[in-house]
């Protein structure tokens, strides 16, 4: 090894020194200017913008979190659409014909769910009628 073998890492020691010395100093004058006036407002629990309000342990409809996991799905699945388009026509029939089949098992999951109820917001569910 030669004798500037650590004097190649100064500058990243210099630069990991004065990045931590700026955070801590930002962090230190919001601390130092910032206004700190507590009122009942700023500091109730903030629940999406709703007021709280009842018992923690209610039952809640599920629907909006299998709408949004169906959402992502989905939306996985249609990502796989981009890199076909692009190659569609290196991939000549072959690629099309598995694209559609890919299409198909998408449309049959999505014709399932929709029979089954889950994007139907009107129907309540087993909970709601209890």
């Amino acid at each position: 090894m030669t004798e500037n073998y650590f004097a190649r890492y100064l500058p990243l020691l210099i630069h990991f020194t004065v990045t931590c010395l700026l955070a801590a100093g930002i962090v230190t004058l919001s601390y130092f200017i910032g206004q700190h006036k507590a009122n009942k407002s700023k500091m109730s629990p903030y629940e999406c913008g709703m007021e709280p309000v009842g018992d923690v342990r209610q039952r809640f409809s599920v629907k909006f979190y299998l709408v949004a996991m169906l959402f992502i799905l989905f939306d996985v699945e249609a990502v796989f659409l981009y890199p076909w388009a692009i190659l569609l026509k290196r991939l000549k029939m072959f690629g099309f014909w598995e694209m559609m089949t890919y299409v198909l098992i998408v449309l049959i999951g999505f014709f399932y769910v929709w029979k089954k109820g889950v994007l139907d917001w009107h129907k309540p569910s087993r909970d709601e009628a209890l």
